[in-house]
């Protein structure tokens, strides 16, 4: 796995500040990604404040962390931007909290259009937990530089 640089590290003054992959966001995820083939992958560590019930991952979260890696898609595989515009997340078996990372990959299974059909899912521990089809609108390159100051999305190494 190769780490993926973020793009947007060093444009806080410019409103950066997501909730799930931003590192300087005090109540954030801090989610970093990796590219795998053609996955993408974060390891994460789901801690207690994330919590629902006892011991459990809220689904919510859960949500968050499988759109994001889908997000991770677009920039990365497609060298775009976009906008999720359909989530649809199972949710298999609980998801413990503080009892080491959890997995996130996703995958691109197909292109229509501009429309991005993705799958994903979170692991623990190797056992699939959650899985989620997504579908994201993706904009044109012009719109993603200009109006989202994307500028493309490379390994650490490029």
């Amino acid at each position: 796995m190769k780490k993926i640089r973020n793009p947007y590290l060093g444009m806080e003054s410019q409103g950066y500040n997501c909730f799930a992959c931003c590192p300087t966001n005090p109540f954030g995820l801090k989610m970093e990604f990796y590219e795998d083939g053609d996955d993408i992958v974060s390891i994460w560590e789901p801690h207690l404040n994330f919590q629902s019930w006892i011991g459990t991952l809220h689904g919510g979260i859960q949500a968050t962390l499988l759109d994001e890696v889908g997000g991770w898609i677009v920039s990365r595989k497609l060298q775009t931007t976009g906008m999720t515009t359909h989530l649809n997340v199972r949710y298999k078996t609980s998801v413990p909290v503080g009892k080491g990372p959890v997995e996130i990959r996703a995958r691109l299974k197909e292109m229509k259009r501009n429309f991005a059909f993705i799958d994903a899912e979170i692991r623990h521990e190797g056992k699939v937990c959650t899985t989620c089809e997504m579908i994201y609108c993706t904009f044109p390159k012009d719109v993603a530089k200009n109006e989202f100051m994307f500028n493309g999305c490379f390994l650490e190494e490029e």
